[in-house]
């Protein structure tokens, strides 16, 4: 083997596992996305369907992971470590109870009522906050009031969706 080939040869190695992972993770995900909306028309650009955003988002996703991966070959970077459950656990149990509790849920003997974003909106923000080790209780506080606040000013009033703010006081 001469040594243009073996120079070739450890250029396709992996020099930054993370980043490597990274983007192959982006690229399933995107595979996930652009087949469960597989069955939304696309539209045109005139007229979009309602499968042009989650597809196109797609396969932006892919080529930026495509990208990642390539620029793993590339550059040194971090090695795959592992992450923290804190984070995962609180994060995603944030955005499950925020499913749950805007619109209502009843499970067998369960049942809760449809709370709003009034309520649903600071408590993921409170929930996915505890992720942080380092949680600082005041500064999360005014975070929810302040990100529900606008929440509720964009997606109720602005972009007049039907989202629950409030039935069980307000009635909307």
């Amino acid at each position: 083997m001469s040594l243009n080939n073996i120079e070739r040869a450890q250029g396709l190695r992996i020099r930054s596992s993370q980043d490597m992972a990274g983007g192959l993770f982006m690229i399933l995900l995107a595979g996930l996305a652009f087949v469960l909306s597989s069955d939304l028309p696309l539209g045109t650009l005139r007229q979009i369907g309602p499968g042009m955003l989650p597809k196109s988002f797609a396969v932006i996703c892919a080529a930026l992971g495509l990208m990642l991966c390539l620029s793993s070959l590339r550059f040194n970077g971090e090695k795959l470590s592992g992450w923290s459950w804190r984070g995962v656990i609180f994060v995603l149990g944030g955005a499950i109870v925020f499913g749950l509790t805007i619109r209502g849920f009843d499970v067998g003997p369960i049942s809760v009522p449809s709370l709003g974003l009034l309520v649903s909106g600071p408590l993921v923000v409170l929930i996915a906050g505890c992720a942080a080790e380092d949680v600082k209780w005041k500064e999360l506080i005014i975070f929810a009031v302040a990100m529900t606040t606008f929440c509720a000013l964009l997606f109720k009033y602005a972009l007049s969706l039907p989202i629950p703010l409030a039935p069980w006081l307000l009635g909307i």
